[in-house]
This record gives C-alpha cells, structure tokens and sequence, in this order.
C-alpha cells in the first residue's frame, strides 16, 4: 500500500513542482559541465520529500523527518545559491548528527548512520549528473531495504514508489531533475534505511550483518564516488570541482547511450543489492566475506575497465 500511494504522489506532485519550478525560475540551465541544451526545472527533491513523507507517517516515526527536511532544505539552499565547500560540509554533518540523533538503535548504530549520511548526500549528488541515473539506483537501494524487513519494509516501499513516479518524468530527456534538494534527500533517506531495518517484528536480527551489508546495497554511488576521488588526486585536480568523467560519463563517451548507461548501472546495483541482501542474512562474518569479496570484484571491473585513468580536461 505504501508503494502505490507514494507511487501516486511522485506521479501528481512532480509536474506540479516542475511548474512551480519554471515560474519562480528555479531551473538549471546549460553550462559547460551540462549535457541539456535547454533549461529544466529543479525541485523534484520537494516531490520525492512528499512521497516519502507517506512511508514516514505510516510508521509513526514522524521525528525522522528531521534529518530528511534539513538535508531537503541544505539542498534548495545550495541550488538557489552555491555554498562554498566548507560551509555545505558542515550543514552536512549537522544533517548527520541530526539522523544520528533520530534513527531508533543503540549507539553503534546511530554513529554509522550519521557517518553514512554524509558520505551519501555527496555521493548520490556526485551520481546526479545524468537523466534518471540517482533516482533509478537510489529505488533499487530502496527495495533492497524493504526487503530486509523490519520498519525498512513500508518506509522502502514508500522511497521506492514515489521515485517511480518522479521518473516518469525524470527518464531521458528529462523534464525535472533532482536537483542538489532531491539528491540531499535520497542520500539521507538511504543513510537512515538500515536503522530501519532492524526495528520491528520482522527486522534483521544481527546490526553488524545489516551494517557490513550495507556497502553493497548503495554500492553505485559510494563506486562512483571513490572512482572520482582516486581520479582527482592522481591527476592532481581539485576534489571539489566538477567534471564530466564520472562513471555514467565515460560509458556515454565509450558509445552507451544515455538510457543503456543509466541501465547498466541500475542492473549493477540491483545485483549488488542482491548480494547485500544475502548478505545480511548470513550473520557479521558471512556480510563481512560478502562485503569484501564485492569490493574485490568491482574494483577490478573499475581497473581494468582504466575508470581511474580517464582523462578529465573538461573540468571546470
């Protein structure tokens, strides 16, 4: 039930915000680093917010709309205005410390998802850079989640419907992006999933096993990001700035269209998730045997495939 209703609020909310968006002037608009040739509307973050808002409420834990509307609210911030660098970070961990602060758990686990917020808001904003591609993963991430049970399974279904909705009209060409509002969100609401997993009747019995797990259920984005980080410090470019040699980029240079590249990437997370679900169920030691032997295997697809060695002379 949650997954049709947030389905039904991505489908109605997101034109309705694209409109607002286009009138009030909040779009983005073509640039070096873009590849639209015609501006489009932001604020698909305040669609995918609403929907979730339904998944939320169903489970009466209303407090862990904190963190999700701080992370929303940074995100609009930084695209009316870009913040400088160190301002974001520390509006960042403040969204940290406030799903840390939130989420139900013992200390280890509100620790990790307040360390995995951060690095989430930055990388699926890293991922947003490609029509459809962060909502498309981002929902597989989702149902990875629900799948897990516990209280993850109606706030899964609920992050994972109304993305569905929004990217009816997020699939290339898009006709609404994210923006760093959606991107800030999704990177939130995914940190504070497996919490989630280990509450209520049907919840993960083992933490440790849902958290050695979790690396492979949001696996593209945190691949993608670690691939622009190795990049940048050995070619010595700035961390910060932006560029279009990530992941997604390089598949479309190397002859992938735009969809089969957001495609691919979507089926690798869906395996990933997969064998993070597995995972999970196999107690501390099978997900940390898991979790590694993954991270052995994509990094060896990332080497060999030179992801790390691109070239990146288009950067800002």
């Amino acid at each position: 039930m949650e997954f049709l209703l947030a389905l039904a609020v991505g489908v109605i909310a997101t034109p309705l915000v694209a409109v607002l968006a286009r009138r009030v002037g909040i779009v983005d608009r073509p640039g070096p680093l873009k590849t639209h040739r015609r501006p489009v509307a932001y604020l698909g973050g305040v669609a995918v917010f609403a929907g979730l808002v339904v998944g939320v409420v169903s489970l009466g834990r209303v407090e862990l709309l904190i963190p999700l509307a701080l992370a929303l609210a940074l995100g609009l911030a930084d695209d009316l205005r870009p913040l400088p660098a160190t301002m974001r970070l520390a509006a960042e961990c403040g969204v940290g410390v406030a799903a840390a602060l939130t989420v139900p758990g013992d200390p280890l686990v509100r620790v990790a998802t307040g360390g995995l917020a951060i690095v989430l808001v930055n990388a699926v904003n890293l991922l947003d850079g490609q029509d459809g591609l962060a909502a498309s993963v981002a929902a597989v991430s989702a149902l990875a989640f629900a799948t897990l049970g516990g209280d993850a399974r109606s706030y899964g279904l609920a992050l994972a419907g109304v993305l569905v909705g929004f990217l009816v009209y997020n699939l290339p060409p898009a006709r609404i992006y994210l923006g760093d509002a959606g991107a800030y969100l999704l990177g939130t609401a995914l940190a504070v999933a497996p919490a989630l997993t280990l509450v209520g009747p049907d919840g993960a019995r083992s933490e440790w096993s849902v958290l050695l797990a979790t690396p492979l259920i949001v696996a593209v984005p945190l691949v993608d990001t670690a691939v622009a980080v190795i990049r940048r410090l050995r070619e010595g470019h700035p961390l910060f700035a932006g560029d279009r040699s990530h992941v997604y980029d390089q598949l479309v240079d190397r002859g992938w269209t735009v969809r089969g590249s957001t495609v691919v990437l979507a089926l690798a997370q869906l395996g990933l998730a997969a064998a993070g679900v597995l995972a999970a169920g196999l107690g501390a030691a099978g997900a940390l045997i898991c979790t590694v032997c993954g991270v052995l295997v994509v990094g060896v697809v990332v080497v060999r495939g030179g992801f790390v060695a691109s070239d990146v002379s288009r950067e800002e």
